[in-house]
């Protein structure tokens, strides 16, 4: 067997191998899984491995080892970060994730994260040109971003794929993907990781410290790596973190009140402090945990839909009133 440096997914990862070792690699896949878990991570290893399976040497293969890791291996076309006006306007910070050209983003003042004609039309270009090797590779992050002008577009490549191209696609959200794309890929089902899978990425921290993070992580490698790498996000969520207990130990609705701030906006600032929430309740020694969290749980199910946040989190605060957590 293979070794990769990858956590987890080993079942995954083994359908790969046998897949490249039975020559019964598909003309394109669809990983799909939460956010997180390493769908995008073992695309690149996947991609990586198809691009070094015909090389001559070590040396060979390590020099395009090389070239994948910083996106300059001619048959390899990466689509993950897209330029946002106001955003993420940085072609340096971009082209550490992507590889394809965005210039006509840039001169269209592209505003959101979706993927459009354009996009696709630009990867076309990139495709039908010629070759190094046996395999060319192309890695598309979360495909439900596309507009349905470009899943149009992505499906007439799929169904006419260039010779030797393989595509990998990551989603979230299967059911939104278009049916006819589900159905011309061969999809590989990723789930969060056990916490003895995590542990590698702990390794030499405090044990209060890889709690937190092994317990805010929830599965997810990706964000164990980011806290344990990003002190400035490590921080955030501790405050969070405290903040959320404090909202199940506050006696004061005022105060309860203050603390859902964070509820008024969708964004990462929301979700996160509604999953300290989770997280703090848990851990809180009170009869009346049951009660406690079927509201937080009807909170989270309104927080989905277009009611009004702020009323949510009004209402939410008065039905906590009163307990004594």
């Amino acid at each position: 067997m293979q070794t990769t440096p990858i956590v987890g997914h080993k079942l995954q990862i083994e359908n790969l191998l046998e897949d490249l070792s039975g020559s019964n690699v598909s003309h394109a896949y669809l990983f799909a899984g939460p956010r997180h878990v390493g769908k995008f991570t073992v695309a690149k290893w996947f991609a990586k491995t198809l691009l070094t399976s015909g090389a001559k040497n070590p040396e060979a293969a390590q020099a395009i080892s090389d070239q994948v890791d910083r996106l300059i291996h001619p048959d390899l076309f990466v689509l993950d970060q897209l330029w946002i006006e106001e955003q993420c306007e940085d072609f340096d910070v971009i082209g550490k994730s992507s590889n394809i050209p965005q210039q006509h983003r840039s001169k269209a003042k592209a505003k959101t994260d979706t993927i459009s004609i354009e996009d696709v039309r630009v990867l076309h270009e990139r495709l039908f040109e010629i070759g190094t090797g046996t395999w060319r590779c192309c890695l598309i992050r979360s495909i439900e971003r596309m507009q349905t002008e470009a899943a149009n577009a992505l499906l007439k490549m799929l169904e006419e794929p260039p010779q030797g191209v393989v595509f990998i696609l990551t989603t979230e959200s299967p059911s939104a993907v278009l049916p006819t794309i589900l159905s011309r890929t061969r999809m590989l089902r990723f789930y969060h990781l056990s916490r003895v899978e995590l542990l590698p990425l702990v390794e030499g921290l405090e044990p209060e410290e890889s709690h937190f993070l092994l317990r805010r992580a929830q599965g997810a490698p990706g964000i164990v790596r980011r806290l344990r790498d990003d002190p400035d996000f490590l921080r955030e969520e501790k405050l969070t973190a405290g903040q959320a207990a404090e909202f199940w130990r506050s006696a004061s609705l005022m105060e309860r009140l203050q603390l859902l701030k964070p509820l008024a906006e969708r964004g990462e600032a929301a979700d996160a402090f509604v999953l300290h929430l989770a997280l703090a309740l848990r851990e809180e020694d009170s009869a009346e945990r049951l009660r406690l969290s079927r509201s937080l749980h009807d909170l989270i199910r309104g927080l989905k839909t277009n009611a009004q946040r702020k009323l949510l989190a009004q209402r939410f605060a008065l039905e906590i009133e009163g307990t004594n957590v």
